[in-house]
């Protein structure tokens, strides 16, 4: 399901435009993404929980020349369903 699918699927639910509906769901992924840029948790209840997790700087290999890579540190956004989904 992709953006425009999920607003068609929303408007359709709640009996509201697709206009309203699109506004709805960007306004729900601006303050997901403003949330988790200042390092909260996001829970969706029936859904699940996203946050931020930083991960260290590592060195890797190169699976084909097995040299040595340098992996900078990074942060990565962490999902984890609700007991609902799994």
């Amino acid at each position: 399901m992709n953006k425009t699918q999920l607003v068609e699927a929303i408007a359709l639910d709640a009996n509201i435009t697709k206009v309203d509906a699109r506004k709805a769901v960007d306004a729900l992924i601006r303050a997901t993404v403003q949330a988790l840029r200042e390092g909260e948790r996001v829970t969706l209840t029936g859904l699940g929980t996203l946050c931020v997790q930083h991960k260290a700087a590592r060195v890797g290999r190169n699976p084909r020349t097995g040299a040595a890579v340098k992996i900078p540190a990074r942060n990565v956004i962490r999902f984890r369903p609700s007991a609902e989904l799994e």
